[in-house]
């Protein structure tokens, strides 16, 4: 009876990967993972609330660029607050259901980032490269149909994964990453069933790199049409609404790449773990900084908000 139980409990329990079994080092590592945590929420609530309260940011840029910060704050909120409790409780363990949970929505926020980035850079073609166009193409009700077509593709694609990979059996429940990460998982499966997971992974591949080449292909285009502006001004009014979002999506892609992009054999789990950080860490922690250090309204939006607060203060106090 105790050996079922023990089974049961197993088949019912994932174990994760932890940092080290030194207590000095898991709490370096904790304490390490929480501060680029709160630098990650604190940048990204910084941006949605500013572009909240300031209206002269209610344009499709920053109704996109919102729904970015937000995403980002979902993407590194599946992840690393698990990671720092598994180096601060020493326990590696994760239940069933939020081992699914962290699948579904690493699928979800991922690609949500992805397709957000997308439409960033369809709204910056329409506003430099036909800007009289521009009001009628990009209205209020063309932008949230985009953003909810976004949200509703994202919620069916990490939905198709997240079924794909847990209608496997598992022959272990020992995953070798700090988080349950789809690839992982199906290294566990002990049927055929992983092959169905195999291949929406490899039809994910080819929706990601379409969408990076419009982005390429999209960034052409304005460069082009940039080049042609008789004034100089207007040269660098443009770029400066276009070179934060390149920058943002150059973050992104590097980031999947060195992730991605390594030997399949042969890789330690030590590098492996280091790769995943980079993905889920540096884009959401980077995009605020970005964002705030090469927009002069973000600036502008922060700054009036920072006053905002401590004359609020000065009034209580």
């Amino acid at each position: 009876m105790e050996d079922n139980m023990n089974n049961f409990t197993s088949m019912m329990t994932f174990l994760l990967l932890g940092f080290s079994d030194i207590r000095e080092l898991q709490i370096i590592h904790f304490s390490v993972l929480l501060a680029l945590y709160l630098m990650a929420v604190i940048g990204n609530f910084l941006i949605i609330v500013a572009i909240i309260i300031d209206y002269h940011l209610h344009i499709p840029m920053y109704f996109f660029l919102l729904n970015l910060a937000m995403i980002d704050l979902g993407f590194i909120s599946v992840m690393v607050p698990k990671s720092m409790a598994v180096s601060l409780m020493d326990d590696r363990s994760i239940s069933y259901s939020g081992c699914a949970a962290q699948v579904f929505f690493c699928f979800f926020f991922g690609s949500s980032d992805l397709i957000t980035l997308t439409i960033m850079a369809h709204d910056r073609h329409i506003a430099i490269c036909n800007p009289l166009e521009y009001e009628r193409i990009m209205h209020k009700e063309a932008c949230y149909k985009m953003v909810a077509a976004g949200w509703i593709f994202s919620l069916f694609y990490a939905t198709s994964h997240t079924g794909a990979t847990f209608a496997n059996t598992f022959c272990s429940n020992s995953i070798n990453q700090f988080f349950c990460e789809a690839p992982h998982l199906l290294k566990l499966s002990c049927s055929d069933l992983y092959l169905a997971e195999v291949w929406l992974l490899a039809l994910s591949c080819g929706a990601v790199l379409g969408c990076l080449l419009f982005i390429f292909m999209t960034y052409l285009k304005i460069f082009a049409t940039v080049l042609r502006m008789p004034s100089v001004h207007g040269q660098r009014k443009a770029l400066s609404t276009c070179i934060p979002h390149l920058t943002v999506a150059s973050v992104y892609l590097l980031a999947a790449l060195f992730a991605y992009v390594k030997p399949p054999r042969g890789v330690s789990s030590t590098l492996d773990v280091v790769c995943a950080l980079i993905y889920s860490i540096i884009p959401p922690t980077l995009n605020p900084l970005i964002y705030s250090m090469r927009n002069g309204e973000i600036k502008a939006a922060l700054w009036k908000l920072f006053k905002l607060v401590f004359s609020s203060k000065n009034i209580v106090f």
